[in-house]
């Protein structure tokens, strides 16, 4: 987004400190509700990420809208996509962002962690639709 201000606004996780490289960014998707804690107060910064959160976090950045039919029913896992994520996960699947996990299987792996290599492509496909 273009590292916009967050004066102003104030962090609502405090295990989130104020001079933490990140906190901004934290802060900022925060107040514009792209991310949400683990509850109200924790956001848990060195958690592990995973591929439905990243999903729903690109999906609440873009603003997308919903998919029109449900792309998660052609996966094996697919209906154990977390409630908060299943619009996010079924539109990250029908615009070609998320992927199988397995070559053989249709695995998503929604609440798996996803690896740092998993989020470059993801993010790559991401700004090649954008």
């Amino acid at each position: 987004a273009g590292e916009p201000s967050v004066e102003g606004l104030e962090s609502p996780f405090k295990d989130v400190p104020a001079n933490a490289w990140y906190a901004n960014a934290i802060i900022w998707a925060a107040n514009n509700g792209i991310v949400i804690g683990k509850s109200d107060t924790i956001f848990d910064p060195t958690a592990a990420t995973t591929r439905e959160q990243i999903a729903t976090i690109l999906f609440r950045y873009t603003g997308a809208e919903k998919a029109g039919e449900n792309h998660l029913i052609d996966y094996t896992d697919g209906n154990k996509v977390s409630l908060y994520a299943v619009e996010a996960m079924n539109w990250a699947v029908a615009s070609g962002l998320i992927t199988s996990t397995s070559t053989s299987d249709h695995v998503l792996n929604p609440e798996g962690n996803a690896t740092r290599a998993q989020i470059a492509m993801i993010l790559m496909r991401y700004f090649k639709m954008t």
